[in-house]
């Protein structure tokens, strides 16, 4: 069904409604004027999906005859068609048949309620009043009495196309920390350097390092060279601090060497630090840990209840077959300097990877979804997301972002394919939100709602909004609508009779960025609260927006009292 309002019958219609039922029609008249029936609203208005009439009123004291019965029936025409409501049926104290009684001397109150269901073509219509009177065998058809024309839609006006949608964050990092080692190893209680370490190839990789790779990438960045220098933990532990630092210094004569030999000192060498470590316990450990020495399990222990380093090495040295193991596997390459260059490579800027959006094929995947957020250009975005879609480590934010550009091209077949597919990697509140606005998009409302329940983000919850809105429930539309402010806001409030509100969100949102239907409905705003003045200038920006606006505002009842002026 779908959204619509109340109906209003007059007095005069009413008069026409109980004529039959009078016992003398003179002293009816006299006491119409007692009747005093009220209908609400004038003219009829679409809310939900429904056209409502409502009427309350009282039979006066002495009016309805006892012997006569009546049946009357609420019926909409509009062209060849009618609706007709529920019929009411009313009779006197004496009157056989079914209906409500109306004591002749007390008179009576009553009530009268009814909807149907509302269908575009009723927009231009009229309400009339068909009553078919009785009293015995005797039954008289009264002519048909017109009671209300037209039908105000104003709710109808909501924008179907305000979902909010999420966009999914890229995960982008800038900048990267990173690092290039090599060592070189000593003899035991030596600092002295043995030429043959540096033959190594991991001397030469720092090298080629430092004098290819480096310059061949102006992103990277060293931030210091370090050189960390160890003793493997055994003997005394003075000792073994005075070998670290020789070792270290020792290896910063050999790292100097290196650079000034590749005509690098005056580049690096301010940058390079020496930090001895003293005896190398952590080392110790991971490397009993690999190793397939028989106790290891037992040091290792050792190592964990024993915080003292003397007692440490003297439980070690008592598993005497384990210990020259040790001495032999493991003691040896803790003897070192280790050279660690550390750098920061720079990632592309933002206006980099803009420029580069062109040719997506060429970033990696979390530098797609970042440019992705970085261009405006619709068809460009999508190209960049498609490209991420394709990407083996591609998550489910791809096909998110895909579908948001798709839902704003107005390609729901494929942001409908694109949101599900998101949703079946990962639920969660952005693709919960955003399947949700696909299924409403193709009709499926109870999906829709299941998934901005689901959901629970303040884009779901505006969602959620508009479909109170289509189904009349105005008050809920604006609670679940939060602070947004946009069109479809202001026409809850409105709707609502919070004309203030209403005027409000418009000026926040400017219109929707000054679209026609933003001055229609400040109109009608305007209408409402009887401002002729305002009614013709936003009607008149209106219609400058969108010409069509004309021919609707001669025929919207909402403008009935200013028709000509």
């Amino acid at each position: 069904m779908k959204t619509r309002s109340l109906f209003a019958i007059s007095a005069t219609a009413l008069s026409a409604l109980f004529l039959v039922a009078c016992s003398n029609i003179g002293s009816m008249q006299k006491k119409m004027a007692q009747f005093n029936a009220k209908v609400n609203p004038d003219p009829l208005e679409v809310h939900g999906d429904s056209i409502a009439v409502s009427i309350t009123g009282k039979f006066p004291e002495k009016f309805f005859a006892k012997k006569v019965s009546v049946e009357a029936t609420p019926v909409l025409t509009y062209g060849t068609s009618e609706v007709k409501f529920k019929s009411r049926n009313f009779k006197g104290e004496k009157a056989t048949g079914n209906g409500d009684v109306v004591p002749f001397e007390t008179g009576k109150s009553f009530t009268y309620s009814d909807k149907i269901a509302y269908a575009p073509s009723m927009a231009t219509s009229e309400l009339k009043l068909k009553i078919v009177g009785a009293q015995g065998s005797k039954t008289a058809e009264l002519p048909a009495v017109s009671l209300a024309k037209g039908v105000i839609t104003t709710s109808l006006l909501v924008n179907k196309n305000d979902g909010k949608v999420m966009s999914s964050s890229d995960k982008f990092v800038r900048s990267t920390n990173g690092s290039f080692e090599a060592e070189i190893l000593f003899d035991h209680n030596s600092s002295k350097i043995r030429p043959a370490e540096l033959k190594d190839k991991d001397i030469s990789d720092l090298v080629e390092f430092l004098s290819k790779t480096l310059p061949a990438n102006p992103r990277m960045k060293i931030t210091n060279i370090e050189v960390q220098s160890y003793a493997s933990p055994e003997g005394e532990i003075f000792l073994n601090n005075d070998l670290a630092t020789g070792r270290g210094d020792a290896g910063k004569t050999v790292l100097m060497d290196i650079l000034k030999k590749n005509k690098l000192d005056a580049t690096y060498g301010s940058l390079v630090q020496v930090n001895p470590k003293g005896e190398d316990w952590a080392g110790f450990k991971a490397a009993m840990e690999k190793s397939k020495i028989e106790d290891k399990d037992l040091i290792i222990r050792v190592l964990q209840r024993t915080s003292d380093l003397q007692a440490r090495e003297m439980e070690i040295k008592n598993i005497s077959k384990t210990y020259s193991e040790v001495e032999k596997l493991i003691f040896p390459g803790l003897r070192r300097s280790i050279f660690r260059v550390n750098y920061v490579l720079e990632g592309y800027s933002d206006q980099e990877l803009k420029a580069m959006a062109s040719n997506p094929s060429s970033l990696k995947y979390e530098e797609l979804m970042r440019a992705g957020s970085l261009v405006t250009d619709m068809n460009v975005q999508a190209n960049v997301y498609k490209e991420a879609t394709a990407r083996p480590e591609a998550d489910y934010r791809a096909s998110n972002n895909l579908g948001v550009i798709y839902y704003n091209q107005g390609r729901m077949t494929e942001a409908k394919s694109q949101f599900e597919k998101a949703y079946g990697m990962s639920q969660n509140a952005e693709t919960a939100c955003n399947n949700g606005v696909a299924q409403r998009a193709m009709g499926e409302m109870k999906k829709a709602a299941a998934m901005f329940n689901e959901s629970g983000s303040s884009e779901a919850k505006y969602n959620m909004g508009l479909g109170y809105i289509m189904s009349g429930n105005y008050g809920s539309a604006i609670n679940t609508m939060g602070s947004y402010k946009t069109y479809n806001s202001a026409l809850a409030k409105c709707l609502n009779k919070d004309y203030t509100g209403a005027k409000a969100d418009l000026d926040a949102c400017n219109n929707d960025n000054g679209s026609a239907m933003g001055y229609y409905l400040r109109a009608i705003v305007s209408a409402r609260l009887n401002e002729a003045g305002a009614v013709k200038e936003n009607l008149a920006k209106a219609i400058e927006k969108d010409a069509k606006l004309a021919e609707k505002a001669k025929t919207d009842l909402e403008f009935r009292n200013f028709q000509g002026k």
